[in-house]
């Protein structure tokens, strides 16, 4: 997942969510929690409940996240694909949202209504796991009337002003593939994104998994049939066997402007 797509994440995720933005530039994204949010990603639980008993004034914190290491000079949490606090996120939009239906607010140039077209969008996690263990994020859009596959659709969806309401002087056209089917059709395009790929790591994951083996096989040697030996083979299968698997981060239909 590139920096970009975390900074546009990040954007979607606050403003999803009615966090003011107090500072954007490149790779750097201060916002201001609201009460809800605190409580969800700040970990202040004493505090919210000394409040709510005192009935003080919430004081909400400001978050600080930086996706661009050349800046230095900014005080602030870098966050990258395998940050704890983006991982927080991901389980937090799971939590509070994981799917939406959202409108493009666009004007149309006359009085005659425009159209809206359907796209499923679903943001995926695809990890790679043996000893060692690999993230990367993908999203993908399917229109919802052709059938039409885009990659890097999160991207495109931040650069439009979408709208929970459909807008005035527009229509939606109705889908012909229907929203689970577009999942279905989604996951085999995933599955064949993942059969294409390099899949060497896995075999020298395996490589490593046969030399220990070996030496476990060698120490028992007299003994195989002992608890123990059975106990450390099974934790060497579940350190080194290659495992993939595909997680639906959130996903959406959102009606766009063709």
């Amino acid at each position: 997942m590139k920096q970009e797509n975390i900074h546009n994440y990040l954007r979607s995720y606050f403003l999803a969510n009615e966090c003011p933005i107090l500072q954007e530039k490149q790779g750097v994204l201060a916002v201001q929690l609201t009460v809800d949010l605190d409580k969800e990603l700040m970990n202040r639980p004493f505090y919210w409940h000394y409040l709510e008993k005192t009935g003080g004034t919430p004081n909400p914190m400001t978050l600080t996240l930086v996706t661009n290491q050349d800046e230095e000079m900014v005080q602030g949490e870098f966050v990258h694909f395998g940050a704890p606090r983006l991982h927080q996120i991901f389980s937090s939009t799971k939590k509070l949202a994981s799917f939406i239906r959202l409108y493009e607010n666009i004007q149309p140039s006359s009085h005659q209504n425009a159209p809206l077209h359907p796209w499923l969008c679903l943001n995926i996690k695809i990890s790679y796991q043996c000893d060692l263990k690999k993230d990367r994020f993908i999203s993908l859009g399917l229109h919802l009337v052709s059938g039409a596959v885009v990659d890097d659709f999160h991207d495109q969806l931040s650069e439009k002003n979408l709208t929970p309401k459909i807008p005035d002087y527009t229509f939606t056209i109705s889908p012909i593939i229907k929203p689970a089917s577009g999942i279905s059709r989604l996951e085999k395009i995933v599955e064949m994104l993942i059969s294409k790929e390099d899949h060497s790591w896995s075999e020298e994951a395996k490589r490593r998994w046969a030399a220990d083996q070996l030496l476990l096989d060698q120490f028992y040697e007299d003994n195989l049939e002992a608890e123990s030996y059975a106990v450390e083979k099974e934790a060497l299968r579940k350190q080194y066997e290659p495992v993939i698997t595909a997680e639906v981060i959130n996903g959406g239909i959102f009606y766009l402007s063709p």
